[in-house]
Formats: C-alpha cells, sequence, structure tokens
C-alpha cells in the first residue's frame, strides 16, 4: 500500500470515529433530555416549582387566590401530584410568614375534608369545583381575619376576603386550561385563543412570586416579564406580543401598585417587537430596547433609567439563547403563525396522502379482480372444443356400442377414424327437434352399424345436455366478461378520483399579479386572487371581492377581462357570499359548444302516463347526454320500465364509468331482476362540448337523423333491446359533429308512426329537410303534429322526440382587450 492509499484509510478511520462519536454524543445528550422531560413533567417538578412561586404570589400585598384553586384543579386533574404541589405551596408560603404557611395549610386541609363530607351526599362534578372554590376560600379567609383581628372583622376586611374569593373563583377555569401543560408530554394540535389567554395567565401569575427578587439592584421580577412578552411577539407576532403584554402587566400592578408603569412599558415592547419579527431575534430585541428608552424616560425617580436597560438587556439575552426549536415548538399551537400554518398544511396533506393510498389500493384490487375474470384458458379453444366431443361420444358410446359384437371391428385401427368422422357428421347435422339427419349419413351408419337407430337415438338425447352444456359455459364466459369490464370501469373511477384529490395550488405567483394588476386598473377592488390551474380548457381561478357583487362586476367586467388574458373564453362558475362582506366567485374555462334542447311527448290515446321515458344530462364539466327509452307496451308497467332503465343508466354514468360499460351494467342489472319478459329499448348520444364528437349508443332503438344544412344524416346501430339477453355486444356509432347542426333522436312511435308511409325512413328525411326553421324546440313540435296528422288526429303510441341543437358557446360580454398594456399571460 502507497503513503496516498495509506493516507486515505487512515482519514475514513478518522472520519468514521469521528461520526460515530458525534452520533454518541447527540443519543446521550437525547436521553439527559428525556430524563430531564421525564423529571419535569412525569415526576412533578414543574408542579412543584409553579406551586412554590404561586405559594409566595400576592395580590394588593395582601391576598393570596392562587392557592387554592392551584391546589383544588391539581386534586382534579392529577390527583396522584396533589401531595407534591401542596409541599410547594407551604414552601413558597413560608417565605412570606409562618402566618400565612399556617392558612395555606389550613386552607387546604379544610377543602380535602369538605369535598369528602360532600361525596358522602352526592358524586362531585367538575362543574361545582369553581362555586365550592369560591366558599371555602370566602369562609375560611373571613374565619382566619376574625381571628387574627382579635375576633372582629371590619368592613375593608370582608371586603377583601369577597375580591380574593372571587379571583380564586376565576383562576379555577385558568388553572384547568392550563395546568395540562405542566404535567404532559403530550400537546393538542392547536390551542384555542381562550387556552392561550389562560396559559398566559398562568405564566404572569408564576412571576409574581418573583416579586421582590433582585439581582445586584436588578429586579428579577422586570427581566422575566420582559423576556415572556419578546417571546410571545417573537414567536406569534404584534398581536399576541402586546396581549402578552397587557395581561402580565396587570397581574404585575394587581400584586404591586408600584408596578403599574410596567404595563404600558410591557405591552408597547409586545407591540413593536411583533411589528419587527421579520428582522428575526435582534429585530425583536430592537422593538424591546425602543420602548424601554421611550417609557423609561417617564419612569419614576426610584428606578434609574440604567437598571430598566440593564434589565432589558438581559431579557434580550434570553431571548438570543433560547433553542430556535423552543419557539417553533410554541407557534405551531397559536393559531395565525406560519408554523401553525404549515403544521395544519403538512397534517392535510398527510391526511390527503392516506386518503389518496387507500383509494389506489382500492382501484388496485379492482384491477386485480378485472384480470382474474378476464384471463382466458391456455388451453387452444379447438382442443377443448375436441375435448368435449370426446366425452359427448363416449358417453353415446358407452350406451350403444359396449356390448356389440362389431365394436373392435368399428372402433379398432383401421376403422376407428371413419367411425368418428361418421358420428362427428351424425351430431352436427342432426335436427334438434326430430332427430332426423340427412339420407347421406342415414345409409352410411346403416351400411356400417346394425344399430343404427339406436344410436342416433343415443345422440338425440345426449346432443341436448351437450348444447345446453355449451350455451351455460358461453353464458359464463360473457358474464366474466361483463364482470370484468364493470371492475376495469371501477377501478378507472378510483383512480381518476385519487388524481383529482391530489390535485394542489400550483405556483401561479407572477401570474397572479397579472391578473391582480389588470383588475385593479380598471377600478375592482379586490382582495386575493388564487390561480389553481392554467391548463388550457382546465382553467381554474378563484378571486375574492369585497361587496355582494350588486352590478355583476363578475360577469361584466371580470371574467372578459380573464378571457383575454388568458385567450380563452372563462365564465363565472359559482358565486357565494362569505362573512365580513366578502364574494368569492370561481372562474372556470368555458365550454366550447353548448347543446340547445326540445322535446315533444305523447301518451298514447292522449293519456297521461307514457311508456317512453327521456333523460337529458350533464355528465360532469365537458360532456352531455341525451337519451330516450321506450318500455316494452304502453301504460304503467311500460313507464316504470323505461324510467327505470334512464335513472339506473344516469347514476352509472355520473359515476364516471364508460358508456358502454354502463349500458351493459344497466342491461346485466334488468335482465337479471325479473323473470318476467320486461324489455325496453335505450337510444344515448353522449356529446363532448369540447369538440363535439358524439359517440351514439343503440339498443333496439330506432334510427336517429342529423340535420346539416339540406343534407339529412341517418345513425343507426343494430343491437337487441335491454333486459331481453344477459350477455350481448353494445356496437358504439361515432360521429363529428358541427356547429350548427340538428340532432334529432325519436322513439318507434314517431318514426312508425306515420299510415300510408311505405318507407319511414325516406318520409322523415322528407319532412325534416322541408322545416325551415332551426328551433330545437319548433322542428319537435313540427314533427310530432305531421305524425298525429297523418294518423287522422289520433295518438295510434307513445311518442317521443328530441332535437338538440349544437351551438358555439358565445360569452354574453365581450372581452376587454388589454393587449396594449402587456398583460398577457404567457
Amino acid at each position: 500500500m502507497d503513503k496516498g492509499e495509506r493516507g486515505f484509510a487512515e482519514t475514513s478511520i478518522q472520519n468514521s470515529t469521528l461520526g460515530g462519536t458525534r452520533l454518541e454524543i447527540s443519543n446521550g445528550f437525547k436521553k439527559v433530555i428525556q430524563k430531564l422531560e421525564n423529571l419535569i413533567l412525569q415526576k412533578g417538578l414543574a408542579l412543584f416549582l409553579v406551586a412554590l412561586l404561586l405559594g409566595r404570589a400576592l395580590i394588593l400585598s395582601q391576598l393570596t387566590p392562587f392557592i387554592l384553586p392551584f391546589f383544588a384543579v391539581v386534586y382534579l386533574m392529577r390527583k396522584d401530584k396533589a401531595p407534591i404541589v401542596l409541599l410547594g405551596l407551604l414552601v413558597g408560603s413560608f417565605t412570606l410568614g409562618i402566618g400565612n404557611t399556617i392558612y395555606t395549610f389550613g386552607l387546604c386541609f379544610i377543602y380535602l375534608i369538605s369535598l369528602k363530607l360532600f361525596s358522602l351526599i352526592t358524586q362531585p362534578s367538575v362543574k361545582l369545583l369553581p362555586y365550592g372554590v369560591l366558599l371555602i376560600s370566602l369562609f375560611v379567609k373571613c374565619g382566619w381575619l376574625f381571628l387574627q383581628n382579635g375576633q372582629t372583622i371590619s368592613q375593608f376586611d370582608a371586603l377583601m376576603a369577597g375580591v380574593e374569593a372571587s379571583l380564586s373563583f376565576v383562576l379555577v377555569f385558568i388553572f384547568m386550561q392550563s395546568i395540562p401543560f405542566l404535567t404532559s408530554k403530550r400537546r393538542k394540535k392547536s390551542l384555542k385563543t381562550e387556552e392561550v389567554v389562560s396559559l398566559i395567565i398562568l405564566l404572569a401569575s408564576i412571576m409574581t412570586g418573583t416579586i421582590g427578587w433582585t439581582v445586584y439592584d436588578l429586579s428579577v421580577e422586570h427581566i422575566l416579564s420582559r423576556y415572556l412578552v419578546i417571546l410571545f411577539a417573537f414567536t406569534a407576532g404584534a398581536t399576541v406580543g402586546s396581549t402578552v403584554g397587557v395581561v402580565t402587566g396587570l397581574i404585575f400592578s394587581l400584586a404591586s401598585v408600584s408596578s403599574l408603569l410596567q404595563m404600558s412599558l410591557l405591552a408597547f415592547a409586545g407591540l413593536l417587537g411583533g411589528l419587527l419579527k421579520e428582522g428575526k431575534q435582534l429585530g425583536t430585541a430592537f422593538g424591546l430596547m425602543i420602548a424601554t428608552l421611550l417609557m423609561g424616560l417617564y419612569g419614576e425617580a426610584n428606578s434609574p433609567l440604567l437598571d430598566t436597560i440593564y434589565e432589558s438587556t438581559i431579557a434580550i439575552f434570553l431571548l438570543l439563547i433560547t433553542p430556535k426549536n423552543w419557539s417553533e415548538n410554541i407557534a405551531r399551537y397559536i393559531p395565525g403563525t406560519n408554523e401553525y400554518t404549515q403544521d395544519q398544511q403538512r397534517y392535510a396533506r398527510k391526511i390527503r396522502d392516506i386518503t389518496v393510498k387507500r383509494v389506489e389500493q382500492f382501484s388496485s384490487v379492482f384491477q386485480a379482480l378485472s384480470n382474474s375474470f378476464s384471463q382466458t384458458e391456455k388451453a387452444n379453444e379447438s382442443e377443448k372444443i375436441e375435448q368435449e366431443f370426446d366425452y359427448f361420444l363416449s358417453d353415446v358410446t358407452e350406451k350403444t356400442c359396449q356390448m356389440c359384437y362389431k365394436k373392435a371391428q368399428c372402433w379398432g385401427a383401421d376403422n376407428f377414424d371413419t367411425t368418428y368422422d361418421l358420428m362427428k357428421n351424425i351430431m352436427n347435422e342432426m335436427d334438434e327437434n326430430t332427430g332426423n339427419i340427412p339420407n347421406s349419413l342415414n345409409q352410411q351408419l346403416e351400411r356400417q352399424c346394425n344399430r343404427s337407430q339406436k344410436v342416433k337415438n343415443a345422440i338425440h338425447q345426449g346432443l341436448n345436455v351437450y348444447q345446453a352444456n355449451q350455451q351455460l359455459k358461453l353464458q359464463v364466459k360473457e358474464s366474466r366478461k361483463l364482470v370484468a369490464e364493470q371492475l376495469l370501469g371501477v377501478s378507472e373511477v378510483m383512480g381518476d378520483f385519487a388524481k383529482e384529490i391530489q390535485r394542489e395550488q400550483a405556483n401561479h405567483q407572477k401570474q397572479e399579479e397579472v391578473i391582480l394588476d389588470a383588475l385593479q386598473d380598471f377600478g375592482i377592488e379586490i382582495e386575493e386572487v388564487e390561480i389553481y390551474s392554467l391548463v388550457p380548457g382546465n382553467i381554474d381561478i378563484d378571486i375574492t371581492l369585497p361587496g355582494q357583487n350588486i352590478l355583476g362586476e363578475c360577469e361584466k367586467i371580470i371574467a372578459p377581462l380573464l378571457s383575454d388574458i388568458l385567450n380563452e373564453t372563462i365564465i363565472v362558475q359559482k358565486e357565494e357570499q362569505g362573512s365580513f362582506e366578502l364574494l368569492y366567485a370561481t372562474f372556470r374555462s368555458a365550454k366550447t359548444y353548448v347543446v340547445e334542447t326540445g322535446v315533444a311527448h305523447a301518451a298514447k290515446g292522449g293519456g297521461f302516463l307514457s311508456g317512453d321515458s327521456y333523460s337529458m344530462i350533464e355528465l360532469g364539466p365537458g360532456k352531455f347526454a341525451a337519451a330516450i327509452s321506450d318500455g316494452m307496451g304502453n301504460g304503467e308497467r311500460a313507464h316504470h320500465e323505461s324510467s327505470e332503465t334512464l335513472k339506473l343508466l344516469q347514476k352509472i354514468l355520473k359515476s364516471g364509468i364508460e358508456e358502454k360499460v354502463a349500458i351493459k351494467s344497466v342491461n346485466s342489472i334488468l335482465s337479471l331482476r325479473s323473470t318476467d319478459e320486461i324489455f325496453s329499448t335505450l337510444d344515448l348520444a353522449v356529446i363532448d362540448l369540447q369538440d363535439a364528437e358524439t359517440k351514439f349508443l343503440k339498443i333496439g332503438s330506432t334510427p336517429s337523423f342529423i340535420k346539416r344544412g339540406n343534407k339529412i344524416l341517418k345513425i343507426e346501430a343494430a343491437n337487441l333491446p335491454i333486459g331481453m339477453i344477459q350477455e350481448f355486444d353494445v356496437d358504439v356509432v361515432t360521429e363529428q359533429l358541427k356547429a350548427g347542426d340538428l340532432l334529432i333522436m325519436m322513439s318507434d312511435g314517431i318514426f312508425e308512426g306515420p299510415k300510408n308511409v311505405e318507407n319511414y325512413e325516406i318520409w322523415m328525411k322528407r319532412k325534416l329537410r322541408e322545416i325551415e326553421t332551426d328551433d330545437p324546440q319548433a322542428i319537435s313540435d313540427l314533427i310530432m303534429e305531421e305524425v298525429i296528422r297523418t294518423c287522422s288526429g289520433t295518438i295510434s303510441d307513445d311518442m317521443t322526440i328530441m332535437a338538440l341543437k349544437i351551438k358555439h358557446n358565445t360569452p354574453k360580454w365581450a372581452a376587454i382587450p388589454v393587449r396594449s398594456r402587456e398583460m398577457k399571460i404567457s
């Protein structure tokens, strides 16, 4: 090994050793943090420290409203930590004097005795806890003052006791909201506003326990309160920062009137620090220092400006050394922060991804099921037929040739092929009903076999069973094919649904600014523009406007302007009035074509219930379907069958399943639903509104016609009616329509209705060519009127005719040109 290789190996060993050392240090640090968290939260150290500070916290220099609420709530929520809290309260009150210690112990002891006695009467309830704390605090305080003042109590003492009891009542609710932060690692996804305020009050109340603590003439309470304010200002912004400043300053002023000026300083520091949070920690620190200098000029004589600056400097130092992940974790739970928004978006994406994964799994399951049903046998089809014939022939020979003395002669090696072919020809040529065979085969059979009649009878008996088996196998094969197509259709629909779920708002900031500038140049006030898609033909834009769109700005100005900018016709799809006087408008790509319809409908004999049914439905954003179904016969039963056919078809088509599979599914349902001979025809046309390509699926229906100027085109297909057989192939006829075309669909009552007409097709084409109007409703009415006239004014059958006109989609309002402004979106 040369020197270079040796050096490289040594370097690799050193790097791996260093990496291992760093990993060990990181793991060790994590273990220390976990142990500290366990000690502080699980073992109750945090509760002990908080109880110690609350035990020595005073309001108006003589009231201790924090003791009983804190102990009562901890006893209710974490009964196992109540002794630690009681010890902390006693230690904290001992720093104020032995009298306060006795009062604290007696207050908690009386609460426990009262709770025990109350539990003998009824079950203690959380709702009754604040009222119990109020009464116990009032009576114990009054009794303590009565004994302390020589068995007398003044009105002022009674008023102070009432104030302390009222504060205790309120503090119960605050501690119930905030104590979980001191006892559990688990956190909620977000905090409500009242929970944030409760946490701030708890922290401020804890810091009142530091009143009077000084380090080199610097107040510990001032340092901690300013640190708390700028920490929340840096984390959550100006609103939360100023709120923390006001709440903390208010509680400090209640504890000590000399701290009243601090409320203004803390509130101003929270406001400035939050406004300057974009400058990171230094920006927030600068806000605190500005507030300190401005408010320090109004300070008292016994509070030098230099000491105030020192206190703010230490608070700034504490902010700078605060780990970044601490502030980020706090921000995640406060609504309105970027971290909170990102966390919510991350959670929403996680739920979306899980949903998409499950949908894709179901799609793959249906795909696999479809594949399993559509797999064909590996064996050759002809070989299977030969094999089945061999089984059939062996059964016949067992009944006829087994005991025959000429068996060896007929089925020997020399004559086997001749006999086999003869039996096969007999089976193929035999009549199913009579059992007769052609004379040539009959003569050949009689020459070769002395039991010819018995052989013919055996073949005739087995032939029915053989053919029934063949028909059954064919039906099973077709059923498997239909099920495979249905499962594949469901799989495709679910796959498309998964892709739709994954659709996210793309980054179109530049295009949003272009649209926003163009709208504002026209004097339209816009709150927000959000672009979800700029794909041609599938544009999706949401715009938020102030007001109520009374003058129709969305339809008259915004949609035409977007059409010119995007070089595509845009329409208002939806308008929704929101809160705070805001209007939410959705703009989508307009269809290239629209369909204008007209229908004429009549029941046999002028009755109210027709056996014909028709439907016109929108299939998603880009397809239009028109259908006519004619039930067998007339009256209620025919009407029920035709309407049921269209209802099933409509629901299946709306799910997104392909048209052929949908029709086969409807046919399967109707044919299996009843043993009665109930049939219905179906005439379906599905028009693509983007390119006007039309698919015609005609199931036992009459022809349709397309009128293009003076030219009449006939559309027809040969398919049996729905419900007649379970398996059938659907022939799809595709035709490209154009703007101005008229599509005329009709039932047999119209097409075959005219009397004394030899050729219905020629008659219908001539009548359509003679009609001068292009109004679909007028065409439908005129054709039906003409048919009824040929029948001497009688309606001899159920009649339905539907006319559809294909038109270019022209917006109501013209686009506003902005090309000169160079605002086109590329």
